[in-house]
């Protein structure tokens, strides 16, 4: 059985269907990248499986439980963590103050220290900053700040929503090392990226998003030698 499985997925804006009867699924320990264009529907997904959007049809399966039947605020003790678009850090808290807004579904506090003291080795910055307002971090560290957040719930799996976005090319780097780096540890990511390549390169499986149904999918590294997919997204 999947981890994770969409099944015949139906969102809709008013009367605009964003999201057209989409199914697919992820495997524990895999990357798994959800690709396309702006407006494609990839955050739409990630929305509706986090509870934030109500599908109008579909699953959303989760270890065998229905997300759709789950209130948002309590999907995320299912061990389910969500890194938004943009960021969505708590400007005017701290550091660290953000990292254990992370933590507020668990209770042992030793193991809330020890988790972290993970986030600091991971992301050292946070720690040079942990004083510091998250509003008056740079872009980067705001991205880190948010991942190291959402890691702070001790997820079994992670959505991150185009974490690239608005980096210098160095950072993008890092930031796809770190993405590398859970996934080695063990935690199952769920990617959103508009950059395709970077994606692609470090996904298992992908799927690829247009108009809100899934054109294509398949291994990760095929994909990336795909001459549709080298026409559309990677700039070939």
């Amino acid at each position: 059985m999947a981890m994770l499985e969409i099944k015949n997925l139906q969102v809709y804006y008013g009367v605009i269907q964003a999201i057209k009867d989409v199914s697919f699924e992820v495997n524990e320990g895999e990357v798994i990248a959800l690709i396309g264009a702006n407006g494609a529907g990839k955050t739409t997904i990630l929305q509706t499986i986090t509870g934030l959007i109500t599908a109008k049809n579909g699953a959303v399966m989760y270890e065998g439980t229905d997300l759709q039947k789950i209130p948002a605020h309590k999907i995320v003790s299912l061990g389910i963590a969500h890194v938004p678009e943009g960021r969505r850090v708590f400007s005017q808290l701290t550091v660290y103050d953000n990292l254990l807004m992370g933590a507020y579904t668990r209770k042992d506090q030793t193991e809330i220290a020890a988790s972290l003291e993970n986030i600091y080795k991971r992301f050292p910055r946070l720690q040079e900053r942990k004083g510091q307002l998250a509003g008056t971090l740079s872009g980067g560290e705001q991205q880190m700040l948010a991942m190291g957040r959402a890691l702070m719930s001790h997820p079994k799996i992670i959505l991150m929503d185009e974490p690239s976005m608005g980096l210098s090319p160095i950072l993008v780097e890092e930031i796809f090392n770190i993405i590398k780096s859970i996934s080695k540890s063990g935690t199952t990511v769920l990617l959103v990226e508009q950059n395709a390549k970077k994606a692609l390169a470090i996904a298992d499986r992908a799927y690829v998003l247009e108009t809100g149904k899934i054109v294509l999918d398949g291994d990760a590294k095929k994909l990336m030698n795909d001459e549709s997919v080298k026409k559309a997204y990677l700039g070939e």
